[in-house]
């Protein structure tokens, strides 16, 4: 997908929240501590043009590019961050320190009074290459199956992203997390490692997760009040608390854009991800 939309297509997207009157509020967690990457939000980034942008800012220029009458909000704890989403064109919240979660900071941000919406999209702070028709698809499945409590993305991995995924796990590091997925579409279980084990064929594939969320709020408020599930706990992975509850998670499938999907995890991250910003002409 290149750097822009089109006229088209941004009316599409807008159409969709407003077909059934659903206000839909795209929501950012973001926080300044993190084990793997302290600072995170305030990584540079360099894009087609050689122009440096902070993580944050090319997370919020995702998010601002869906439909401009979907309300953006970053959810953060530090006043930093709150600045630099101003200053970038979203709203800002301060939410809680005790959030463990960007999950849990959605729901935060609905509790304190920030966020007043039907479907909340949680678009986490570290996946800038999420492509708007992403988080249309999920507002598209939000609105026309009431039943879907909450919805997530994934995408079919091209031979690139499977070999990137096995040289990080032999490493010992974190670069993604894999879901499978039952007869329906809903997801069985996620895990940081590779699943499913000999997976990678046209017969078997293995389909990378997206940082990409799309909730009821009484789910997400529900979710809020649960305590913490043993295997999130095991795998560091927030969506198993929705499946620990029996609370199916329609998993949605996007193609795979230009230079593939990557979050900034790691340091080691942003080559990918200027690499990808490059190819789709994103300034």
């Amino acid at each position: 997908m290149s750097g822009g939309l089109s006229v088209s297509f941004t009316s599409m997207i807008c159409s969709v929240s407003r077909s059934v009157d659903m206000r839909v509020t795209i929501v950012i967690p973001a926080r300044y501590e993190s084990s793997r990457f302290p600072g995170k939000p305030f990584a540079q980034l360099k894009g087609a043009s050689g122009t440096e942008r902070s993580l944050l800012e090319r997370t919020v220029n995702a998010a601002l590019a869906v439909c401009p009458t979907i309300e953006v909000v970053v959810a953060t704890d530090d006043s930093r961050i709150a600045d630099a989403a101003r200053s970038a064109g979203a709203r800002s919240t301060i939410t809680s320190s005790l959030c463990l979660n960007g999950t849990e900071r959605c729901a935060a941000a609905i509790e304190d009074g920030a966020v007043d919406a039907d479907v909340i999209v949680n678009l986490q702070g570290d996946a800038p290459l999420t492509p708007p028709s992403a988080i249309a698809a999920l507002i598209s499945e939000m609105s026309t199956d009431p039943t879907v409590m909450v919805a997530t993305a994934m995408t079919r991995c091209g031979s690139d992203t499977v070999t990137r995924l096995r040289a990080d796990e032999a490493a010992g590091r974190i670069g993604g997390t894999t879901v499978v997925t039952d007869g329906a579409g809903d997801a069985l279980y996620f895990s940081k490692r590779l699943l499913p084990y000999g997976g990678g064929s046209v017969e078997c594939p293995i389909f990378l997760h997206l940082g990409l969320y799309a909730y009821r709020r009484r789910a997400l408020l529900h979710y809020a009040a649960l305590p913490p599930a043993p295997l999130e706990a095991a795998e560091g992975l927030e969506q198993l608390r929705f499946l620990d509850e029996r609370i199916p998670m329609r998993m949605v499938e996007i193609s795979e854009p230009a230079g593939g999907l990557w979050e900034v995890n790691n340091p080691g991250d942003i080559y990918i991800v200027e690499q990808a910003l490059a190819l789709r002409g994103i300034a």
